[in-house]
């Protein structure tokens, strides 16, 4: 007989979850978001798909600095590159969705080797501002690299086609990110119970501990930036698809913070953190805009003109009030609700 959460076989201990209440729940989420498109407008599927995205880079950045502990502020710059790799291919080079998808995380982990290579005798802040570089340099080369890259003028994602679809739009888009999205949050809950998981968190916990266990630090380093950026060069593919039309604008510094800002709400470290807080973060817009439609005049001077800005305060808000009052994010808060349903009525 099963008592608490002591494992009893073999295969509950490599298992992702032995609850069937867990899979159950799973099973549910799945067979929600499948019905998405028919219980949701176009707006509300086009902010969905945009959640997905987000979610993808999520899962990607937590790799890196939840369970690494490397720090970047250059995620733009990475979303960047896999973009415009996803566009290029398919506007100039007329690949098929199929390989352009892939190949767009791939460069964008060619390039990050090349980013990780002299900063691996860093941390933290030192890191921190070599990756906010490299996203500027990023952005430089796209604008001045015209024969590659169209520079200024930017590219006009076009001719994404799929099994017969129109991937840039709609259904066939939606389950297309939902598809990546179950794909990337499965890549990122097996590779933390892999030895390269392991290796990761033990450096995040104390490298040179790490380094004494026989870890070697160059390779797993390298390791996290390039699976961390692979996805987050096919999360800025998917971004091309979308919003059809790629520029450096779009790229900008704000990205690379709303991304940090999403893994430390939702719980540095935990896969699922990085999902609640990627979802948090991309409809608190939403959620703002139907707060002012029922206090004041959503159309008024005051919003319009200072919606970036009230956007700006209510991120800085959220993440003061979790790093005061809740630092385990909204994961902790779940496992927190969790624990006392599970002990009631003899919770405290």
């Amino acid at each position: 007989m099963r008592t608490g959460h002591f494992k009893e076989s073999p295969s509950q201990l490599i298992a992702l979850s032995d609850s069937k209440v867990v899979w159950g729940w799973v099973g549910g989420l799945l067979c929600l978001m499948l019905a998405m498109p028919y219980l949701v407008g176009v707006y509300g599927l086009t902010l969905v798909v945009s959640a997905l995205i987000a979610v993808i880079g999520a899962v990607a950045l937590n790799m890196l600095t939840g369970q690494t502990g490397l720090i970047s502020l250059g995620q733009a710059g990475f979303l960047a590159v896999g973009a415009y790799a996803n566009a290029i291919l398919l506007t100039d080079y007329a690949w098929p969705v199929w390989l352009t998808l892939p190949a767009a995380g791939l460069t964008s982990a060619a390039i990050s080797i090349l980013v990780g290579v002299p900063s691996l005798r860093l941390k933290g802040l030192y890191l921190a501002i070599t990756t906010l570089a490299f996203s500027f340099i990023i952005n430089h080369v796209i604008l001045y690299a015209e024969a590659l890259t169209h520079g200024p003028n930017g590219v006009f994602v076009k001719g994404a086609r799929m099994f017969g679809f129109d991937v840039q739009k709609g259904l066939p888009l939606y389950y297309l990110a939902l598809a990546l999205t179950v794909a990337t949050v499965l890549a990122g809950l097996n590779l933390s119970r892999t030895r390269i998981g392991r290796a990761w968190l033990a450096i995040r916990d104390h490298d040179i501990a790490a380094r004494v266990m026989g870890i070697d630090l160059v390779r797993y380093k390298l390791l996290a930036f390039a699976i961390s950026s692979f996805f987050v060069g096919i999360a800025g593919a998917l971004m091309s698809l979308q919003i059809r039309f790629v520029n450096v604008d779009v790229f900008a510094l704000i990205l690379s913070i709303e991304a940090l800002a999403i893994i430390i709400l939702g719980g540095l470290g935990s896969v699922a953190g990085a999902v609640l807080g990627a979802v948090f973060l991309s409809f608190l817009p939403e959620g703002l805009r139907l707060f002012f439609a029922l206090v004041a005049d959503p159309n008024s001077t005051f919003y319009t003109n200072y919606v970036y800005e009230i956007r700006g305060i209510a991120y800085g808000a959220v993440i003061v009030f979790a790093l005061r009052f809740k630092p385990e994010g909204l994961i902790g808060i779940w496992r927190d609700a969790r624990k006392y349903w599970s002990n009631w009525p003899l919770a405290y």
